[in-house]
């Protein structure tokens, strides 16, 4: 299947294990949005420091890079556990960001389709994902592929002095 690790999954990407050498360009990316708009949750930049939380909490399950032809970091995306409680392994959060100029190009859907056909393997057949309201553009690329409203917590969030709900969405694999 096209976007295992080294392979080329559309487009000019490759996929790596997500290791220190990419953090300097997955925190840039998580920072673009973190400034730009709702897609990620804190409302400052982070330290680069930060990219070990995500090393973190990922251990034990896949976590990507997508790198571009020149080396770059084009994306991240990985799973982790959704509850430290062992009555909730079958069910992992999925995270993915793309550098802006790198959406539209079908590397979101090749991500996704990376970490779904290796949830199983971890006994994880349900997914979830956590999306502000004020993200229309995730929200509809999660219906597309098949992840189903389950849950929304009313303006729990506020960020450039607007409220956001956080919505929770489902995919049983």
């Amino acid at each position: 299947m096209a976007g295992r690790p080294g392979e080329t999954p559309c487009l000019p990407y490759r996929f790596e294990p997500l290791a220190e050498p990419h953090g300097r360009g997955v925190i840039d990316i998580f920072n673009h949005y973190i400034r730009e708009g709702f897609a990620a949750y804190p409302e400052e930049p982070l330290e680069s420091a930060f990219f070990k939380r995500f090393l973190e909490m990922t251990r034990g399950y896949p976590a990507l890079a997508a790198v571009d032809e020149s080396g770059g970091v084009a994306g991240f995306a990985f799973l982790r556990p959704w509850h430290h409680a062992t009555t909730f392994r079958r069910t992992a959060e999925i995270t993915y960001f793309l550098a802006p100029e790198h959406t539209r190009r079908g590397l979101g859907s090749a991500l996704l389709a990376h970490l779904l056909d290796k949830a199983p393997a971890l006994g994880v057949d349900r997914i979830l994902a956590s999306i502000s309201s004020r993200n229309a553009e995730s929200l509809a690329f999660h219906r597309r592929h098949g992840f189903v409203e389950c849950g929304r917590f009313p303006a729990v969030g506020r960020k450039h002095g607007q409220d956001f709900d956080v919505v929770w969405m489902i995919r049983a694999l």
